[in-house]
């Protein structure tokens, strides 16, 4: 006979645990505590499994039957309740374990630690992270919704920094779709917040674009006293404009001086695609002499405080005010913009052998040798060019006027 609610409550404990079947399956087991568990009894073949569908009377009868009529549908495609409710208490579990932090430290260490970004990268993602481990740092990263990460970017935004809330929702966003791949989470909540953010203005770096004031910082850096390796650094930095990243992480074994050419890997571009920087004769000599003082193993430019180190992110920068050039006037990563600039105006080169020597729209990324590519021989003689024009004007001598001349 069917149970009914009126049976069920008046169901007592017993010695030993006891079943009262329901109908077609479904019945509940009175243990010797009393307590009334809801279980759905069904074969697949020749074996007899078990479904635990709940307790009584939090599982109502009405439930109770519902959940036993959805198993017989699972089995009837050829389904198996039990596992399938096995597999996903193992997900939730696992996915309880999955925190943002867990996972966000993971793909820092698998997507960009082995991958070989830069160090400087590295220390961004984790300070990008260290701004939403209070907020969801220990919340399961399948579980999160918008809001959550909306809130720690509001409170970054109410403080000003509206440019670390970008890019902070930006390294969410890469986690989350980390988590996806991984099938840890479902999909990405913080694709939901674009828009919610204020649009940070465009910051450029300080620049000199003017020839004379260039003149003035070149002779500012001839007289530099400070540290000598960093004296060297800024030497050379206006003649190659390569970014200051790629120039701290220079290493001798990428510089054939009698070649003339620095060919930089992939693994340090910003476009992770290899890069050559033609010499001039003035950095071969730059360079010769500082391979004099400090040999030629490791990095060109390492840290005074471990030479298995390169020189810190903010040692030109810091250098620039030292010589009393406010960050308004130059920036290391300014220089670039000086060549770029000064270099159209000249007229003598074309604008796509400018874009490369700024790594600028390389689009072949394979290459058995790095300066075979269009534009290569151009390139060698604007870099001497170039220098040429920089021991000019430090020298207090002709600038260019823009003339536009035929290119060489």
């Amino acid at each position: 006979m069917p149970l009914t609610e009126t049976r069920l409550r008046a169901l007592k404990p017993k010695d030993k645990p006891y079943k009262v079947a329901d109908d077609r399956g479904l019945y509940i087991e009175v243990s010797p505590a009393g307590g009334k568990l809801w279980r759905f009894r069904y074969r697949i073949g020749p074996v007899e499994k078990k479904l635990s569908i709940g307790a009584y009377p939090e599982i109502s009868l009405k439930q109770a039957r519902q959940t036993a009529y959805e198993a017989r549908h699972k089995i009837a495609s050829g389904g198996d309740p039990a596992m399938e409710k096995r597999k996903q208490k193992i997900r939730a579990e696992f996915l309880s374990a999955q925190t943002f932090e867990a996972v966000a430290r993971e793909y820092i260490d698998q997507m960009m630690v082995q991958s070989g970004r830069a160090d400087a990268t590295i220390v961004k993602a984790n300070f990008f992270l260290e701004q939403l481990v209070d907020a969801i740092g220990s919340r399961p990263i399948d579980e999160i919704e918008p809001f959550e990460v909306l809130a720690p970017l509001k409170r970054l935004e109410a403080k000003g920094k509206h440019e670390t809330a970008k890019k902070t929702r930006s390294f969410a966003s890469r986690v989350f779709r980390y988590g996806v791949a991984t099938t840890r989470c479902k999909g990405d909540p913080t694709s939901m917040l674009r828009g919610a953010l204020i649009t940070p203005k465009a910051k450029h770096y300080a620049a000199i674009l003017e020839p004379k004031e260039l003149g003035g910082l070149l002779r500012a850096i001839q007289d530099y006293t400070g540290n000598f390796i960093t004296r060297y650094a800024l030497l050379i930095a206006p003649h190659v404009f390569v970014r200051p990243g790629e120039l701290r992480h220079a290493e001798w074994k990428e510089i054939d001086l009698e070649e003339g050419v620095w060919r930089i890997p992939e693994g340090k571009m910003k476009s992770r695609r290899p890069h050559a920087v033609p010499l001039s004769k003035q950095v071969i000599a730059y360079l010769k002499q500082l391979a004099e003082m400090v040999g030629t193993e490791g990095y060109v430019f390492p840290s005074a405080r471990a030479s298995v180190r390169p020189m810190s992110e903010n040692t030109l920068n810091a250098a620039f005010r030292r010589m009393g050039f406010t960050k308004d006037e130059v920036t290391a990563h300014g220089l670039r913009a000086t060549a770029s600039t000064m270099l159209n105006e000249s007229g003598l080169w074309n604008p796509d052998a400018i874009e490369r020597g700024l790594a600028h729209g390389d689009s072949n990324a394979v290459r058995g040798v790095y300066h075979r590519g269009k534009h290569w021989d151009e390139r060698v003689r604007m870099a001497q060019w170039w220098s040429d024009y920089l021991d000019t004007i430090r020298e207090g001598g002709k600038v260019i006027k823009g003339a536009f001349a035929g290119r060489g």
